[in-house]
Formats: structure tokens, sequence, C-alpha cells
């Protein structure tokens, strides 16, 4: 009978040990990126004006995001921006005209979080992409009339980029967001007209306003 008691005891106390056992193995599963239903998600599309130097010559760069965010933390998308700098004179050119570069790029962009629901805090997006870069210049045909004047491309070519940067974030509002950024450009050798192959590379700086589920 004492065994008895004993026995049924035991199982008494095994029964609760092991329902613990599977809600603790079920607490422990591996949280999935798509499985986990605690995970959020939002996403914002962006315009972003910045200020460069390209060829030692004052520049804007104006562009344009969109991105999925995952649980606050991680933003992943698209970006693209055109950029175009200062003329100056070139008297290489046949008579001597204006020139400047002009272009674009664009790709994949992933942008890590930090502390996002801190009203103010830091996010570092990094694009990785392509673009394009063209030598233009200006010609009047007609000399009496200065204000025709034709675009000419003298030279164009393409070109592969990564652009890292660190940006401060203020939640405005739940739907708005302000950023103010630094950026670096590192590209690929740029084989142009009159133009050093590592003309892209440099820093730019600017604004970026983000609405959208953050």
């Amino acid at each position: 009978m004492k065994k008895a008691i004993a026995l049924m005891i035991c199982i008494s106390m095994a029964v609760p040990a092991l329902k613990a056992q599977e809600t603790d193995y079920a607490n422990d599963e591996f949280k999935t990126l798509f499985g986990d239903r605690n995970v959020s998600y939002g996403g914002y599309g962006a315009l972003t004006i910045n200020y460069s130097q390209i060829h030692s010559m004052d520049a804007i760069v104006i562009g344009a995001r969109g991105a999925w965010i995952i649980g606050h933390g991680i933003a992943l998308g698209m970006a693209g921006s055109g950029f175009m700098n200062d003329y100056s004179w070139n008297e290489n050119l046949a008579g001597g005209r204006n020139v400047n570069l002009t272009g674009g790029y664009g790709g994949l962009l992933i942008e890590p979080i930090i502390l996002p629901r801190f009203p103010v805090h830091i996010s570092i997006p990094v694009l990785i992409g392509a673009g394009g870069i063209a030598y233009t210049s200006t010609f009047n045909p007609y000399p009496y009339d200065s204000q025709d004047f034709d675009l000419m491309v003298e030279d164009a070519t393409g070109y592969f980029l990564v652009e890292p940067g660190i940006e401060v974030e203020l939640n405005v509002v739940r739907f708005f967001r302000l950023a103010v950024g630094g950026y670096y450009r590192f590209t690929t050798d740029i084989q142009l007209y009159d133009t050093p192959g590592n003309v892209m590379n440099g820093w730019s700086a600017g604004i970026t306003l983000k609405f959208g589920k953050f």
C-alpha cells in the first residue's frame, strides 16, 4: 500500500513537470523571419536631397527610396538618385564650352535601425548598386541668341557603387520621420573623357523625408 501511495505521488509530480517541459520547449522554438506572429511589418517611401562635390564642383543629389520594415529594426528595399554638378569652362573642346557631369545610380537598400522606438535614433542605410555618368557640354549654335543652347553628351559610361551612410532620425509623428545624414560613395574606376577615375568617390550630406508605417 505504501509503495502504491509513493508511486501515485511520483506520477502526480511527474505530470506537471512534463507539461512544464512541453511549455518550455514551445517557448524555446526558433523564431523564423516569417513564422513569428509577434514580428511587426511596415514600410516607407522617402525623398532625399543631398549636397555633394563632384569633380571639385558643387553638386546636388536628389533621390527616392522605398523599403519594407521588418520588426521595426531593419528596412529592405530599393533606392535611386540623380545628380548634377555645376558647369565649368573647358577650353579643350572645340571653341571652348561649359561642361558638367550628370547621371544617376540605384540599387538594393539595406538599412539597420537602432533603437527605433526612441524619438531620436540612428539608422545606417547602405546602398549597393550601379549607375551611369555623362560628360556634357552646352553649345550655342546661334551666337547672337544668348537664350538658345544645345546640350551635347561628349562621353558616358557606367559603374558599380557602394554607398554606406549614417542618419539621425526624428520620429516627428507616427507616419513621418525626418532624417539628417552623411554618406560616402565608393565606385569602380570610371573611364570618362577628361575626368579622373575616382571622380564619384566622396562625401554627401542632406535630409531625408520618410512617410509610412514604422
